[in-house]
């Protein structure tokens, strides 16, 4: 058994997917000869899975239509990828539509072009817009190259609150705590607003820019903690090991604009959503807990 030992999640990602190209080099895999490789996917998938049943039974139970659109606040990332891909598979199999859903995403870039590929824009719609029958005039994500940024910000908050305020707001957190772009120390009452990003979310966001921290963006637009707090409903999604604490603090703790994903604990509609891994800092009677109420909460994904 070997112990790699490295400073941070970043340098980890990255040696293990360092190894995993060499040893399928190395492997010469061709048509008569497949390399098998094993994914922890397991819990993962659940998460993925339990998200995507609640949002299609809350959108089908809202029973949108033509003058009664249904308003949905998205994450990127790599967590909420999965959710995606289970949406898009329901709607394939005709389970769910979202010809009458308007979104709203958390936040985009500053100074990246639209069609840059890690562009918030380009990331939706690769990764959900195009596979599904969404009216791309009802998707609405901030433009980060905007003359006026502040202006640009106002008119979100506009246009949000013209479309009758966020029915469900699906988000995920930085390992810090963080949820959308609000940084530890941000106000747990903020709007959308332009925001410094912290070492530790560039440092984490790196490797979608080849690993060079000079190329990811240093500013961003971000809904508020207190624009996510308005909407009626909330989803968290936080999975992985390298989150733990944060969920730790999110729930066991008290609210913390430190710990800016604390602030839901006051919202009266906010559901954590976590695999295995990111319950290691909790306390053992706290998963425990939480674990036998998941035959009554199961019932929420029921059909």
């Amino acid at each position: 058994m070997k112990l790699i030992i490295l400073d941070d999640y970043q340098k980890v990602s990255e040696w293990t997917a360092k190894y995993i190209r060499k040893t399928i080099n190395n492997f010469k895999p061709g048509p008569d000869r497949y390399f098998t490789l094993g994914l922890p996917t397991d819990d993962y998938q659940k998460v993925s899975e339990w998200t995507a049943k609640y949002i299609r039974k809350t959108i089908n139970n809202f029973k949108p239509g033509p003058d009664r659109y249904f308003t949905l606040g998205l994450p990127t990332g790599s967590t909420p990828l999965g959710t995606y891909q289970k949406l898009i598979q329901y709607y394939k199999e005709g389970t769910i539509s979202f010809k009458y859903v308007k979104t709203f995403n958390m936040d985009e870039y500053v100074g990246l072009p639209r069609d840059h590929p890690e562009s918030y824009h380009s990331f939706m719609y690769h990764s959900f817009f195009k596979h599904i029958d969404i009216d791309p005039s009802n998707t609405h994500i901030l433009d980060g190259n905007a003359s006026d940024l502040k202006a640009e910000c106002d008119r979100f908050e506009r246009l949000i609150k013209e479309s009758g305020g966020i029915e469900l707001f699906v988000g995920g957190i930085g390992p810090d705590g963080h949820i959308a772009f609000n940084e530890p120390g941000s106000s747990l009452a903020s709007r959308t607003r332009v925001k410094t990003l912290a070492d530790d979310t560039i440092l984490a966001n790196a490797r979608f820019f080849g690993n060079d921290l000079s190329k990811v963006p240093t500013e961003a637009l971000t809904v508020g903690v207190g624009t996510v707090m308005d909407s009626k409903e909330v989803i968290i999604l936080i999975t992985g090991q390298h989150k733990a604490f944060a969920l730790y603090k999110a729930i066991e703790e008290g609210v913390n604009h430190m710990w800016t994903v604390s602030a839901f604990q006051l919202h009266p509609s906010t559901l954590f959503i976590c695999d295995e891994d990111a319950t290691h800092e909790l306390r053992v009677k706290t998963v425990k807990y939480f674990k036998g109420l998941m035959r009554v909460h199961n019932k929420l994904v029921e059909d």
